[in-house]
């Protein structure tokens, strides 16, 4: 029982890192992804006196919630 508890401890472990790890890779893509959002929307406003084929585009919808990535 005790050889049991030991690799399910060790097994929770690995998946904590991981967890970890992959917590903080989306943390990076949030943040590039709002930069790019926040360029996006700079250049939509710049270009909002050309008519553009795509100017209903929400590009709100785009955005993530910085929250979902620090859940844990």
């Amino acid at each position: 029982m005790e050889k049991l508890n030991s690799q399910i401890y060790l097994q929770n472990s690995r998946i904590i890192q991981q967890n970890q790890m992959l917590r903080k890779k989306a943390q990076v893509l949030n943040q590039e992804n709002q930069a790019l959002l926040s360029e996006l929307k700079q250049k939509l406003s710049r270009g909002s006196s050309k008519p553009s084929p795509n100017s209903d585009v929400d590009v709100t919808s785009a955005s993530l919630d910085s929250t979902s990535c620090n859940k844990g």
